[in-house]
């Protein structure tokens, strides 16, 4: 089963974050969820509308405990291209609505996506930049088509990157080459992008789909428990500084659980772990 296919037969609820000219689509597939970018004619251009419905489909993804792994995707051969500039006039053509639209509408979404206990998995082909590339750094691995492009070309709409949206860059791909995708604002290939380090890997274009439900499929297939806690512990150890006791106890806090069991017992006995999250 194929991951359009599987997502459609599961017959889930989709949740749309549908407003006039876009939206964000919700699809479940047992453990495993898909999040798609939907904005016909525009490249998947995200509107306010989206964005705000972004944050509330991740809200609704991250108190679900049954889910595995989450994919990100764009409709129609493109991840996203930006947030949607028609708007910008009317949404953001002072500084209070600047401080608006970056603080209260993209911040608390790319901070849905980061804060998301479960794994998260961008699909990138097409055109991934602005907006679309702020998502994916927030992502937890990126599988990109071999034809996908990237950048934040924002330099020639007069504006930097706000802090909260290039704290994420900056996180993936370091300081230098957080600099040199603004500065020269130029739009380049996914084995550049992989090389600044923006990109887990990347596929064939015919292959994406498949690679990265086999790579979600690798996630669901491990304890749920543990791919929580290092996303925990990854995001804590990159702030610096030393653990507290209730830190360390709270990241061994696995060693009484029955997945920890259950995959020492499964190993031992040359099977299968049947991991429950508990």
């Amino acid at each position: 089963m194929d991951e359009k296919a599987g997502a459609a037969q599961a017959g889930a609820a989709q949740a749309d974050g549908a407003q006039a000219g876009g939206r964000v689509r919700l699809e479940r597939d047992g453990p495993l969820a898909w999040v798609t970018l939907s904005h016909p004619g525009r490249l998947n251009a995200i509107t306010v509308d989206m964005w705000r419905a972004l944050r509330e489909t991740f809200g609704r993804l991250s108190a679900d405990l049954d889910l595995r792994c989450v994919i990100v995707r764009g409709e129609g051969g493109n991840f996203a291209a930006g947030a949607d500039i028609r708007e910008f006039p009317a949404e953001r053509g002072d500084m209070a609505g600047v401080l608006r639209y970056h603080r209260e509408v993209l911040a608390p979404a790319l901070q849905a996506v980061a804060q998301c206990p479960h794994p998260v998995v961008a699909q990138i082909e097409g055109v991934c930049v602005g907006g679309g590339l702020e998502i994916a750094a927030q992502c937890d691995l990126r599988i990109a088509a071999a034809s996908a492009r990237f950048g934040a070309p924002i330099n020639r709409l007069g504006f930097p990157m706000a802090p909260d949206e290039m704290r994420g860059l900056i996180a993936l791909a370091g300081r230098a080459a957080a600099l040199a995708i603004l500065l020269e604002g130029r739009v380049f290939g996914a084995a550049e992008a992989q090389g600044m380090g923006l990109l887990t890997r990347v596929v064939p274009d015919a292959d994406l789909a498949a690679e990265t439900l086999r790579c979600a499929r690798r996630i669901a297939g491990g304890a749920p428990l543990a791919a929580r806690i290092n996303k925990r512990l990854s995001r804590r150890l990159a702030e610096g500084g030393p653990l507290t006791e209730d830190e360390y106890r709270d990241y061994f806090s696995y060693a009484e659980s029955r997945d920890h069991k259950e995959g020492v017992r499964a190993f031992l006995a040359g099977v299968d772990p049947i991991f429950t999250g508990d």
